[in-house]
């Protein structure tokens, strides 16, 4: 395939411009977001648009290298902030493990591997600062308009007003493994255990529900009821993916790599004494403790394969954080690169992330192929960039919203599905293991319809303290 060049042409904005009129800019461009609304670390958000015509998207993780590589920075200004022009986009879980020959269910609703495109029209928006740039390439050779067309295109738009969020259920809110089969299911996780196959599953259950409302509304909903660290909108011509998720895959820049994996979650209280007293219930839990430590373990291990010697090393074991509706416990496993491996071959050993899979990792996705018994598509995969120098972000698609149309229901309606899980392991006791998933999905429950009218469904109360 021909090379791609562009000249980055880099505006420094009077103003931070509105987060939620640079998300209709990137809703109604084709666009994705990589939107750190919330939560530590929030050091940037990234809001692209446009995509380069850059021909068909690959279907493999290691083909994101050819793909990128294609993209050339040709003369203009330095470009500030993390990302640089290339690959803005999502990865299913159903990619799989590189290398490895999963027998994996298709995904449910048939959508391709890989969504994204090429992206070097973008803004950075830095939070630490709170600073802003507007990034243009000019002449990257797919017919597009003039840099100063585009400016004006883009401040005429940063001054559109933007109604409140019009979303509605155009039906119930369907679970579609029963709290029973549910249960089921991690008893054989824990029989598979006890003989000697796995050490731990994340064994997760699927919701839906009809809606009327566009994605971009949806996201809105979702990002004032569980705002997050790496939460992320895309936009596509199969549908929408609005994710809030709390959790990093891989960071990458100049050699240096690390994964953030979560594990260990409790409910917030409902005041503050009460939410002091699951804070340090959670710091306590020897269970949530070891479940975290063996998710590091396997990490530790899937960063070494592509780590200079000695290099792998673990920060902050475990750290408590805290969300709008959960605690979670978590941990900094970092590397650097050994010599001659780059940042897609990090991305490869991670992905999937350990802790939406379990240990081993390759076992346990086999598990949870036979237990689902149905593709996850881009629930546990993964949304984010790999830039033209070779730097990365990528979160794990949890916490997380999937939409497509359903013009069947009308004009503006879709159906949207969503999952919920956690990590199972010999001391797990399935009523709780149940629970914790149906907490985990209030919030997204909420996004979807009138705070606490679905609090019977999830048999959770979806009111969180502030």
């Amino acid at each position: 395939m021909s090379s791609l060049r562009f000249d980055p042409r880099v505006r420094a904005l009077p103003s931070v411009p509105d987060t939620e009129r640079l998300l209709a800019y990137c809703a109604a461009h084709r666009g994705v977001a990589l939107d750190s609304a919330s939560g530590e670390p929030r050091r940037g958000s990234l809001f692209a648009f446009d995509p380069l015509d850059a021909g068909p998207l690959p279907t493999d993780v290691i083909g994101l290298r050819a793909y990128v590589d294609r993209l050339q920075v040709g003369e203009g200004d330095a470009i500030p902030g993390p990302f640089a022009g290339g690959f803005v986009g999502a990865l299913s879980y159903d990619l799989g493990v590189v290398g490895e020959a999963l027998d994996l269910p298709e995904d449910p609703w048939g959508w391709p591997p890989i969504l994204g495109g090429l992206f070097t029209d973008f803004v950075w928006v830095d939070h630490a600062s709170e600073r802003a740039w507007l990034v243009l390439g000019e002449s990257p050779g797919d017919g597009r308009t003039s840099v100063a067309e585009r400016v004006a295109q883009f401040s005429v738009a940063m001054d559109v007003a933007l109604g409140e969020p019009c979303t509605e259920p155009a039906g119930p809110l369907v679970r579609h493994t029963s709290a029973d089969e549910h249960e089921a299911r991690i008893e054989r996780v824990r029989q598979r255990i006890a003989e000697g196959e796995v050490y731990q599953v994340n064994l997760a259950h699927r919701y839906t529900r009809p809606m009327h409302g566009a994605p971009l509304d949806l996201y809105r909903r979702l990002r004032s009821v569980n705002p997050a660290p790496w939460m992320a909108f895309l936009a596509s011509e199969h549908g929408a993916i609005l994710s809030s998720s709390p959790e990093l895959l891989l960071e990458s820049h100049a050699g240096s790599v690390r994964t953030r994996p979560i594990k260990g979650t409790i409910a917030r209280g409902t005041n503050a004494k009460d939410d002091a007293a699951a804070r340090a219930t959670l710091l306590a839990s020897a269970k949530d403790r070891a479940e975290l430590a063996m998710i590091v373990d396997l990490e530790r291990n899937d960063l070494g394969r592509i780590a200079r010697t000695g290099s792998v090393h673990v920060d902050g074991f475990p750290t408590l954080e805290t969300y709008a509706s959960v605690h979670h416990l978590v941990a900094d496993v970092r590397a650097e690169l050994a010599d001659g491996l780059d940042t897609v071959d990090a991305l490869a050993a991670l992905f999937p992330g350990g802790s939406i899979t379990g240990a081993p990792k390759l076992r346990s996705m086999e598990v949870i192929a036979e237990l689902e018994d149905a593709g996850r598509g881009y629930f546990t995969g993964s949304l984010g960039f790999l830039d033209v120098r070779g730097s990365a972000a990528f979160n794990i698609l949890i916490r997380t919203l999937i939409w497509r149309p359903r013009p069947d229901l009308g004009e503006r309606a879709g159906e949207v599905s969503f999952h919920v899980g956690g990590g199972i392991t010999w001391s797990s006791d399935p009523t709780a293991e149940e629970l914790e998933t149906r907490v985990k999905g209030a919030a997204l429950a909420a996004s979807l319809c009138a705070l606490g009218s679905d609090a019977d469904t999830l048999g959770v109360d979806l009111t969180h303290p502030k």
